[in-house]
C-alpha cells in the first residue's frame, strides 16, 4: 500500500483529501506545518508527500528544500490557493513533481498522486538498473597496472580526445571504453557499440553509415547508421582491425569532417561523435601488410591506452575470482565458493591465455558445477587436464616453467590442428596474432608439426 503525506494548516483540506486517498486505497498522514512534516519523515517513509505552499513557520518551498537536501525520495506534489509562475518555477527547480492550485479538484489531485507515485517507482527502478549496471562493468583490481589504468581514464574521459585501447582478447577492453564514458561529458548519452568483425563484410558500412530506403536488395526502409545513433554520444568501435579498406577509407573521412551519406543517399548527416576504437591486432603490422591504413590510424591513435594482459597482474586474480564467485553466487542462487590457499596459489600460477574471460568462464564453470563448498587446486577445471610432463620439472624460475608449458601447450594444439596455426588459435581461444608472436618468442617450428 502506498503511503501519502499531506502538509497543509487548513483543517477542512487535510480532512476531505484523507478521505478521498484513503478512499482510493492509500495509507494517509497529514500535518499542518513544515516543522511537523520534517520531524515525521524522520520515523516515517512516504511515496508521496502533498505540502501547501503558505505554511505557518517554514513554508513549503523552504520545507520542499529541506527535504531534498536530507535526501528524502518521496515524490513531492506543492498545492497552493495563490499560485503564480514563479512559485510553480522555483518549486520545480527544487524537485517538486508537480504544482496544483485550490480549489482542488479531487479527480485531479487524485491522478497527479499515482503519476507521481508512479513516477517515483520509475526512478527507482532506473537508478537499480544504473547500480546494477556499474557492478556490471566494475574494474577490479588493485595492482600497479590497474591504478595507473584507472589514473589515465580520469585524466582521459573528460575530453573528447579519440581513444585507441589495444590488448590481448578477454583483457577488458570494452570495460575501459566503458569506464571512459561513464565518466566524460557525454554519460548520460547512450554507449553506442559495434563489433567489425562480427558483421558481414557487406553490411557494415550501412551498420555505420545507415542507408536510404531502396539502397540495396532488402533496403524497404530508411535505417540509421550507429554514428548517426551516437549523435553527441560516445561510439565504440571493437576489433577496428577487422575492417575493410574501403570502409576504413569512408570511416577516415567521417573522422576528420564529423558528417557522412548514408549508404544509397547524398544528402550528409553531420555529427558530434566521440569515436573510442578497440583492437587486439598489432595495426603496426597490419599498415606494415598493407592491411590498414596508416592515416586511420593516427587519426583514432591520439590517446593510446594499452590493457595489460592478466599473467601481468598476478595479484589481482584473488580479488577478481572473489569478485565472480559471488556475483555467480548470488545469480544462481548458490552459497559463495571457498577458494582454498592450494586453489588460488593453483590460479595464480596458471597462464590465462584467455585473460579475464577465461578466468571469469573458470569460476562461473566451479559455481555452477561443482557441488562441494570448499574447493582445492584438484577441483579447478583446468586440473583434470592432461599436464605435459616438463609441467613436473623444477625451474629456476616461474618465468621459465610457464614457458616450457605453453610450448608443450601450444606444439601439442599445433599438432591437433595439422600445424594449422588459425585453426590451433581457435582451439585454444586466442587472437591468431597473439599465438603467432608465442610461437615467435618461445622459438616453435612450426614446419614439424605436419
Amino acid at each position: 500500500m502506498n503511503s501519502i503525506l499531506i502538509v497543509d494548516d487548513e483543517r477542512g483540506i487535510r480532512e476531505t483529501l484523507r478521505g478521498v486517498l484513503e478512499d482510493e486505497g492509500f495509507e494517509v498522514d497529514a500535518v499542518e506545518s513544515g516543522e511537523d512534516c520534517l520531524k515525521l519523515i524522520e520515523t516515517k517513509n512516504f511515496d508521496c508527500i502533498l505540502l501547501d505552499v503558505w505554511l505557518p513557520g517554514i513554508d513549503g518551498l523552504e520545507t520542499l528544500k529541506y527535504l531534498r537536501e536530507s535526501g528524502n525520495e518521496a515524490s513531492v506534489v506543492m498545492i497552493s490557493g495563490h499560485g503564480n509562475i514563479e512559485t510553480a518555477v522555483n518549486a520545480t527547480k527544487l524537485g517538486a513533481f508537480d504544482f496544483i492550485e485550490k480549489p482542488l479538484s479531487l479527480e485531479k489531485t487524485v491522478l497527479t498522486v499515482r503519476n507521481a507515485i508512479k513516477q517515483r517507482e520509475l526512478e527507482r527502478i532506473n537508478a537499480q538498473l544504473a547500480e546494477q549496471l556499474s557492478h556490471e562493468y566494475e574494474m577490479v583490481g588493485e595492482s600497479i597496472a590497474m591504478r595507473a589504468l584507472r589514473k589515465q581514464i580520469a585524466i582521459v574521459a573528460p575530453t573528447d580526445g579519440r581513444v585507441l585501447i589495444s590488448g590481448e582478447s578477454g583483457t577488458g577492453k570494452e570495460l575501459v571504453a566503458r569506464a571512459i564514458h561513464a565518466q566524460s561529458r557525454r554519460k548520460n548519452a547512450p554507449f553506442v557499440e559495434i563489433n567489425s568483425a562480427a558483421i558481414p563484410e557487406d553490411l557494415v558500412e550501412s551498420e555505420l553509415f545507415g542507408h536510404a530506403k531502396g539502397a540495396f536488395s532488402g533496403a524497404l526502409s530508411a535505417k540509421k547508421g550507429k554514428f548517426e545513433i551516437a549523435d553527441g554520444a560516445t561510439l565504440f568501435l571493437d576489433e577496428i582491425g577487422d575492417m575493410s579498406p574501403r570502409v576504413q577509407a569512408k570511416m577516415l573521412r567521417v573522422l576528420e569532417e564529423q558528417r557522412f551519406e548514408p549508404v544509397g543517399s547524398n544528402t550528409p548527416v553531420k555529427v558530434d561523435v566521440r569515436v573510442i576504437s578497440a583492437t587486439n591486432k598489432r595495426l603496426e603490422d597490419l599498415i606494415e601488410n598493407g592491411d590498414f591504413r596508416a592515416d586511420l590510424f593516427y587519426r583514432l591513435n591520439v590517446i593510446p591506452f594499452q590493457i595489460p594482459p592478466l599473467r601481468e597482474r598476478l595479484e589481482d586474480i584473488p580479488v577478481l575470482i572473489e569478485h565472480f564467485n559471488r556475483k555467480f553466487s548470488f545469480n544462481y542462487g548458490k552459497k559463495p565458493k571457498i577458494f582454498t590457499e592450494n586453489a588460488m596459489e593453483a590460479l595464480q600460477n596458471y597462464y590465462w591465455l584467455g585473460n579475464i574471460r577465461e578466468l571469469r568462464n573458470t569460476v562461473e564453470r566451479i559455481v555452477i558445477m561443482n557441488g562441494k563448498q570448499k574447493i582445492g587446486a584438484d577441483d579447478l577445471p583446468f586440473m583434470s587436464e592432461e599436464i605435459p610432463p616438463s609441467s613436473s620439472f623444477r625451474f629456476p624460475s616461474f618465468k621459465k616453467a610457464t614457458e616450457a608449458y605453453q610450448r608443450e601447450f601450444i606444439t601439442r594444439k599445433l599438432a591437433e590442428a595439422d600445424g594449422n596455426v588459425s585453426k590451433a588459435a581457435e582451439l585454444m581461444g586466442v587472437d591468431r596474432s597473439h599465438l603467432h608472436r608465442r610461437i615467435k618468442t618461445l622459438k616453435i617450428a612450426t614446419e614439424k608439426l605436419g
